[in-house]
């Protein structure tokens, strides 16, 4: 994109650190923090330069708030400080609430969290004189607000400013420490800040940082956080960060406490920081992470106790074997073996052995066979027992070892050490000892021990016997191997064993070619006999599991339970929930109340028999326990159940297009999930609160209670809370279903809009990215299917919607398979029963359109329409053709019966090759190559239909397989325009294919053929077919730079390429690689949908800051503040990294924007003016990052960056507007895309250098934009065209004189007139649209609109720029229609500014006389050129030389004929063009004589012997045209004027017929009698003609046929022949 990457990535770079700090306010109110009024002189002036400069950047410093707001934020800060028993709140608690603040829609929580962020930052400067404690507690909020992104934009600057003063401070200062500490709270943010990174790397005792934080520094300044490193458990003490701890290791992993530190001694360290010494050396800067690294080998190193203590070699050996082994390879073991030998003695081998089996295998399994192949060839048999032996060993420490379930990276280990301990016995024909592991004992025992252990063992045992199946003696059908198998044969058996275990056991079978189904499963698992009898080999499972589920639950929000006694009690809830007691109708939970009717009280409670009164109690307790955990349990329960659901349910359904099976499954799914979320989420924390509540109740109601009544309590409860657990759970479960059905309906209902849209279109709903990947990336097996969820998929819905977890089963559960179809949940609010019934009612419609879809239905109709073709056809079946047409109808039934895409895709390859190979430009039958050709596009439109696949989809991938066929099809001319006129092929792309295929001139049949298709649509065909220039600009561009630069060009080439540049004039400049590509480039690119993943959130989020950026007071004069900032944060987010990104992130701003405004449209509840508001507020914001980025970018003196740019974004918008108007058709709205080119105009033609320097490339561009979107290409956007391309600035920008133009510079000059070239053929561009509409005199109302905006343009141009209708007069009225006389009238009036016109009225006016006559006018058309053929234009030249051939004359009527219809006989412009060449060579012929144009003169040549001719052979329509064409040139004074004014009176004296007199007559009387203004030139042929007696106009009888006719010449020429003064009203006035 001509490099502009590398020169937007240098924007912003200065100034985006330079923000400076700020001073505080709420200091003063806490006692000693910034009370101390003794700061230096120095430290008050930088406080206060710093506080002003960020008043400069940052407005809100100054902003004010109220007393009470000011003491609400001060008071949180004050809690922050406190010590117990006073308020007091963690430092995560003050993040999430301000998090909440920000976001809030309340505008006082708004103003609280501006207040604080104020407060704080003012706060900086005082810093310094903070204790050690809050000065510890303000560093870690500091840093938590950069983590936490609460900060952003300049807010955000300064914070990182603040932090980077405090570290530039002398190491070991208070402030040198806060720094570190605030660092360390945001390390993992410093990734997204390379920059920031360098700032840091850049302060002098930089390598005196704590060590991990040199790493994260290191690794920021390349946008990467540093490998995780695993720390072994450690003993020692916490290190501390000051100066007595200068030389600690550098492995220290840190985290920043809150907790409070002595500061006994003045060279303390003020922070304490939690250390974990680490087990591998630290990476040296530039180093890559080692691969040891990668797993967590913390377990194995704990378990090689002191017993297990290897004798270490020296560390320079160490590091020798290490490289051994680093450098290892199948083809150097031999003398890596030798280099070991020679390299470690006896003593070292157990420590080689116990490195090899801890560093190395455990955690590199790719290498297990290589390290295995090592021993063998190191043929020391001591070593190999000593790494068997310590394989052993480690396995049993990780058997032994806690078995968390989140400890992936033991159970990581265990199944690498599981297949390595194959390896080296089992592989090699050796038993696994029973004294060393027991395998089937290992598996009874970790069955009964639960889930985690079965985890662990399962894949441990299928990678030891993995290596049975390379075993001569271990492989089946050995009894060890086949008895271990049936235990895991009866383990995949058991219904509740996860899918990933089960998984295990069969990729096993299939290893070791078992078939599952013929193992013979025992009871062994279920003996309970003999888990008595075996010996443990793994750890006894955790007991206290509940407990630490209540503590997670806790940190999520929840209150803390707290009990203030210690019993067994706690545990005694079972971990396997009992049967369920209620149905999801029989709780009540509107309101808490629900709970009182289903409370279970046992009458055997010994305390309620001695004290009745208690029973009271257990209502509000139990209601207690559920409101403290309802809401944080039901919060946390939709958040993940939300997320999963709509994931799943959008993927499963994305093809589906009933909304209504859609609707069902989600609610059927989010129901089941958020249901079972809850359950296992607050079931444990609900029995610890109900028993704690009661408890607490009942000894408050029994004051003093006894012992024994204590112990009565404990007791009652303990049972009250066992029995009323389950309706607690129900109750807050269904709280959260229901709480999470509506969410889940506002999360999916765009989805369900699109679906409900394209049903009322009439057309499929089919997402054609997910189409293409389904098609392209999945596998058959999980492939979807377009239409509907397959019975399988359904099934597992339908088994959601029977069950629900924690209740009883459902209505649904005795339902057959297939009844999923409406989404009404079980327990329903009046509000929603009639909801529920409409969606039971769509459902129903749903599942009965499921049989028949409508892509089935499209299939069935172009099964029908082919059958019909093939019974029509008359030849054999074994003809070609005929059989290409059975096997297409083949093809077409199976991809109806299967519906899947890649049936779809087989079938549209099929007819498009079948296309390409059977179609002939000379078919021998032309009726079976009719039928033939349109079989194949009917199967192609039917692909193409909405309903179906849809254009995008369909053209993409006729595209592609046009592109990828063979040679000798591709280049079928006949079949390939087929395509092209089906609208079946997406031209962008195949112009770029074609382009290519050529090889510049080396592919000869490429280029042949990319010939004929050009001539075929830009020249023969250039006026029926709907391909321009622009979609075969590729190929034309190539073809031109063949024609120039090949040595073996094909004939006729050069030519051709003459023609198209003749016939299509691009305003541009053509260079590769130029702005002209640069745009096309843009339109095609507007097209492509595969972006990379996470780019479309990355640009969202983008464009969402900026507009807040653009809209903020602190954005800067024209927001050159916001865009320095702004440039920063798209480096971060890598948008600037390639040229690719930036178009996709144009690309996808545009269609955001432009689905804004869609929006907004639609919403008819707004008055216009608030919906354009609405939509200018983000569109505009766009605009100007558009101005500003194309501003920057490059250097100042580097026009071509900023030009390509420019020409790039007006392609993508181009593009996007487009495919826009093609998909939505008359939904289709100009707004957005005309408030983009006008604004975008508007900005890049503000006064400034910058942009004067690039003024004309700038409307170059615009020029060439606005010739793209014509009113003929996008007829919706037509309205929005005419009013860009007539905006003041843009006329008076192409059309007027600027101060460097007027010093008649020749570049200035030809500027000039290249903004004049551009501007006309948009006004060609705008009559041609409106020629046929003007010329059937079908004007509707939308037409009438658009002609008299035409008109409008027109005056306003004949009043200001009268010069450029002169010069171009030739161009607009050739492509006007005849019958456009006023139209006509106002272009032909027009004359220079500095000419003053003769009055036509004068008597005896001698027009020859006239000093301007003799000059010829300026025409800035090649006229010539159009007379075409060139043999006709060469048999011309030659006539009017020589007067021969004769036949020259017979033959000229043929040669202007184009068809026999009656309107369209004659080839208009070849005839203007003609009449015009003749003219001129005519009057250039007469001053080679020394004369000048006059009635006399004009006789007897060559030149009046056409024109004479041509009057009397014409018929009438062409004789009119021929007048025409005359009376055309009749303009302001000039010689053209003269020479064809006395030509038209010559052939009225001439004439040997009246009719001819009549029709000349018609020409110039009905241009008069439209209203003003008339020619010049026509008025005085026309008062010459009834004036001058030798014409005896008034004796012809066609003046008095009728009574009107006669008055009406009367009329005329009283006006003509009686006026004193002149009549005819000067064009500018």
């Amino acid at each position: 994109m001509g490099g502009f990457t590398s020169q937007i990535q240098g924007l912003g770079t200065t100034g985006s650190l330079g923000m400076a700090g700020m001073g505080g306010a709420f200091g003063q109110k806490t006692g000693s923090i910034g009370s101390s009024q003794q700061a230096a002189l120095a430290q008050q002036k930088a406080a206060s330069s710093l506080r002003q400069d960020v008043s400069n950047v940052w407005p809100e410093m100054n902003q004010q708030f109220s007393k009470e707001i000011d003491d609400e934020a001060n008071s949180y800060f004050q809690r922050i400080y406190n010590h117990p028993p006073n308020p007091t709140m963690s430092i995560d608690e003050v993040l999430e609430m301000l998090k909440k603040f920000r976001d809030s829609p309340i505008k006082r929580e708004r103003d609280v969290f501006h207040c604080m962020l104020r407060n704080l930052y003012q706060e900086y400067r005082y810093f310094h004189q903070y204790p050690t404690r809050e000065l510890q507690i303000t560093a870690t909020l500091f840093g938590g607000l950069i983590a936490e992104g609460i900060v952003s934009y300049m807010a955000l600057g300064i914070a990182l400013r603040y932090v980077l003063e405090a570290l530039r401070k002398p190491h070991g200062s208070k402030m040198y420490y806060f720094g570190i500490a605030a660092l360390d709270r945001f390390k993992t943010r410093l990734k997204d800040y390379p920059q920031y990174c360098q700032h840091l790397a850049a302060i002098p005792h930089f390598q005196e940082f704590p060590a991990h934080l040199i790493e994260y520094v290191e690794f920021g300044q390349q946008s990467r956080e540093p490998p995780i490193k695993m720390a072994a458990p450690s003993t020692s003490p916490p290190l501390s960060l000051g100066k007595t701890s200068s030389t600690m290791a550098t492995t220290l992993t840190t985290t920043v406490t809150t907790t409070a530190v002595s500061t006994a001694s003045g060279g303390e360290s003020p922070f304490k920081v939690t250390s974990k010494v680490s087990s591998t050396p630290p990476l040296r800067p530039g180093q890559s992470p080692s691969i040891a690294n990668a797993t967590n080998i913390d377990t194995l190193l704990a378990g090689n106790d002191a017993q297990n203590k290897k004798l270490e070699p020296p560390e320079v050996l160490q590091d020798k074997v290490a490289f051994i082994f680093n450098n290892l390879s199948q083809s150097n073991l031999n003398q890596k073996t030798e280099e070991l030998r020679d390299a470690v003695g006896e003593e070292y081998l157990p420590w080689v052995s116990q490195y090899l089996v801890m560093k190395r295998a455990s955690i590199e399994p790719n290498f297990h066979t290589l390290y295995s192949n090592f021993i063998d060839v190191l043929k020391n048999p001591d070593v190999t027992q000593m790494v068997i032996k310590e394989t052993f060993r480690n396995i049993k420490v990780l058997l032994q070892a806690d078995k968390g379930a989140a400890n992936f990276s033991d159970r990581s280990l265990l199944k690498n050490l599981g297949h390595w301990m194959g390896m080296l016995t089992l592989a090699k024909n050796k038993p696994i000892l029973q004294i060393d592991i027991d395998i089937k004992s290992l598996l009874l025992e970790a069955y009964h021990k639960g889930h985690q252990e079965l985890l662990y063992v399962v894949p441990f045992v299928a990678k030891v016997l993995e290596s049975c199946s390379k075993s001569k003696v271990f492989k089946p059908p050995n009894p060890w191997t086949l008895a271990i198998m049936n235990v895991l044969s009866e383990l995949h058996q058991e219904p509740d064993l996860k899918l990933n275990l089960k998984f295990e056991i069969e990729v096993l079978c299939k290893t070791l070619n078992l078939d599952i189904a013929d193992l013979k499963p025992g009871n062994y698992l279920k003996d309970k006999d003999k888990l008595s009898q075996i010996e443990e080999q793994l750890s006894a499972p955790k007991n206290d599991k509940p407990v630490e589920e209540v503590q997670h639950v806790s940190t999520t929000g929840m209150p803390s339970v707290t009990s203030t006694t210690t019993t067994t009690t706690t545990t005694a809830v079972p971990t396997i929930p009992p049967e369920p007691k209620f149905s999801f109708h029989d709780v009540n939970t509107m309101t808490f109340a629900g709970l009182a009717p289903h409370i279970s009280i046992s009458n055997n409670v010994p305390l309620f028999t001695a004290h009745p009164q208690l029973k009271a109690c257990v209502r509000p307790a139990i209601e207690r326990s559920v409101q403290e955990l309802v809401h944080p349990v039901v919060e946390r329960s939709i958040k993940i159940a939300m997320t999963t659901c709509e994931q799943i349910v959008k993927k499963d359904f994305a093809l589906d297009p009933e909304e209504a099976r859609m609707r069902a499954a989600a609610h059927h799914m989010v129901r089941y999930m958020t249901a079972g979320m809850a359950m296992i989420t607050c079931r444990e924390p609900l029995y610890v609160s109900i028993d704690n509540n009661l408890k607490t109740s009942f000894l408050t109601t029994l004051r003093g209670a006894t012992q024994q009544q204590k112990e009565m309590i404990e007791q009652a409860a303990s049972m009250i809370a066992q029995e009323n657990v389950e309706l607690a759970c129900a109750f807050i479960q269904k709280s959260a279903v229901e709480k999470a059905i509506p969410e889940m309906d506002k999360r999916l209902a765009t989805e369900f809009e699109l679906r409900k849209h394209a049903r009322n279109e009439g057309r499929r709903y089919c997402d054609p990215v997910v189409l293409t990947y389904q098609a392209e990336r999945m596998p058959e097996q999980i492939r979807l299917k377009v239409g509907g969820v397959t019975a399988q998929q359904t099934a597992v819905y339908e088994e959601f919607a029977r069950q629900i977890p924690g209740f009883l089963p459902t209505n649904e559960a005795n339902q057959p398979s297939g009844f999923l179809a409406k989404p009404m949940p079980p327990a329903l609010s009046a509000v929603n029963r009639d909801q529920a019934a409409t969606e039971d009612k769509e459902a129903r419609d749903g599942m009965k359109s499921f049989a028949t879809d409508e892509i089935t239905q499209i299939y069935d109709r172009i099964i029908s329409e082919l059958e019909q073709h093939l019974h029509a056809i008359l030849a054999p079946p074994t003809n070609q053709q005929v059989a290409a047409m059975h096997s297409l109808l083949e093809a077409v039934i199976l991809a109806r019966n299967s519906r899947e895409i890649v049936t779809a895709l087989a079938l549209l390859q099929k007819a498009v090759e079948g296309l390409l190979d059977g179609l002939t430009q000379l078919p021998s039958d032309p009726e079976l190559a009719l039928r033939f050709r349109d079989a194949h596009l009917l199967v192609l439109k039917g692909l193409q239909d909405q309903r179906a696949y849809g254009p995008h989809w369909t053209n993409k991938q006729v595209t592609r397989v046009l592109c990828e066929c063979r040679e000798e099809l591709k280049y079928n001319l006949e079949a390939v325009n087929c395509l092209v006129r089906a609208r079946l092929i997406n031209m962008q792309q195949y112009d770029t294919h074609l382009a290519q295929s050529m090889e510049n001139g080396l592919n000869f049949m490429a280029v042949t053929f990319a010939m004929q298709l050009v001539r075929l649509h830009l020249i023969d065909e250039r006026n029926s077919s709907d391909v321009t220039e622009a979609d075969l600009y590729n190929t034309v561009e190539n073809l031109a730079r063949i024609a120039a630069h090949s040595r073996n060009a094909p004939e006729g080439l050069a030519a051709l390429v003459d023609v198209i540049r003749q016939n299509h004039d691009t305003i541009l400049d053509r260079a590769p690689g130029g702005p002209t590509s640069m745009m096309h480039s843009g339109i095609s690119q507007a097209r492509e949908y595969d972006d990379p993943p996470g780019l479309h959130e990355k640009s969202e989020y983008l464009l969402r800051e900026w507009v807040n950026m653009y809209h903020s007071p602190a954005a800067g004069r024209d927001s050159s503040k916001a865009f320095q900032v702004f440039v920063q944060q798209m480096h971060q987010q890598g948008i600037l990294k390639t040229d690719d990104l930036i178009t996709r992130f144009f690309r996808l701003c545009t269609e955001m924007c432009v689905d804004l405004c869609y929006r907004a449209l639609s919403e008819a509840s707004h008055n216009p003016t608030l919906l354009r508001a609405k939509c200018f507020h983000t569109l505009d914001a766009y605009v100007r990052l558009i101005a500003l980025l194309v501003k920057h970018s490059g250097d100042a003196t580097n026009t071509v960056t900023k030009i390509n740019l420019l020409n790039k974004v007006l392609g993508i918008i181009v593009g996007v507007l487009l495919q826009d108007h093609e998909v939505r058709g008359t939904d289709f709205q100009q707004l957005p895309y005309h408030r983009l080119f006008i604004m975008l105009l508007l900005e890049l033609n503000a006064p400034e250098h910058v942009l004067e320097s690039i003024n004309f490339q700038v409307l170059t561009a615009f020029c060439n934009t606005f010739h793209i979107l014509r009113p003929s290409k996008a007829p919706g956007f037509a309205y929005a065209w005419l009013e860009l391309v007539s905006h003041r600035v843009f006329i008076a920008r192409m059309l007027a004189l600027t101060s460097n133009q007027k010093l008649g510079v020749n570049k200035s000059v030809s500027s000039v007139l290249q903004g004049w070239g551009m501007y006309a053929q948009l006004l060609i561009d705008l009559f041609k649209f409106l020629a046929p509409f003007l010329r059937n005199v079908e004007l509707t109302k939308p037409m009438q609109l658009l002609y008299k905006g035409t008109l409008r343009v027109l005056l306003v141009l004949l009043h200001d720029f009268p010069e450029f209708l002169c010069d171009y007069h030739y161009s607009f009225v050739d492509v006007i229609p005849p019958n456009c006389i006023q139209m006509r009238n106002l272009i032909l009036s027009a004359f220079p500014r500095n000419m003053r016109l003769p009055d036509p009225f004068t008597p005896n006016l001698k027009v020859d006389m006239l000093p301007e006559i003799n000059h010829p006018p300026r025409i800035l058309t090649n006229f010539a050129a159009l007379i075409q053929p060139s043999s006709f234009k060469k048999d011309l030249d030659t006539y009017l030389k020589t007067r021969a051939p004769v036949t020259f004359l017979s033959d000229l009527r043929s040669n202007l004929q184009v068809s026999t219809e009656p309107g369209l006989c004659y080839n208009i412009s070849l005839m203007n063009a003609l009449v015009l060449y003749v003219g001129t060579q005519a009057i250039t012929y007469i001053h080679t004589k020394g004369s000048t144009p006059s009635m006399n003169t004009i006789t007897h040549s060559a030149h009046m012997d056409i024109f004479q001719n041509l009057a009397v052979d014409l018929d009438t329509e062409g004789r009119y045209l021929f007048l025409n064409a005359i009376a055309n040139q009749l303009r302001y004074p000039n010689s053209h004027t003269h020479y064809f004014s006395c030509t038209l009176l010559y052939l009225f004296a001439e004439a040997n017929s009246e009719a001819i007199q009549e029709q000349i007559t018609r020409v110039l009387l009905e241009r008069l009698i439209v209203n003003r203004p008339h020619p010049w030139g026509l008025l005085i042929t026309f008062i010459e003609l009834i004036k001058n007696p030798t014409f005896k106009f008034w004796n012809h009888d066609f003046v008095h046929c009728a009574p009107e006719i006669e008055k009406l010449f009367e009329s005329v020429a009283r006006s003509c022949m009686q006026q004193k003064h002149p009549q005819h009203v000067e064009a500018h006035e």
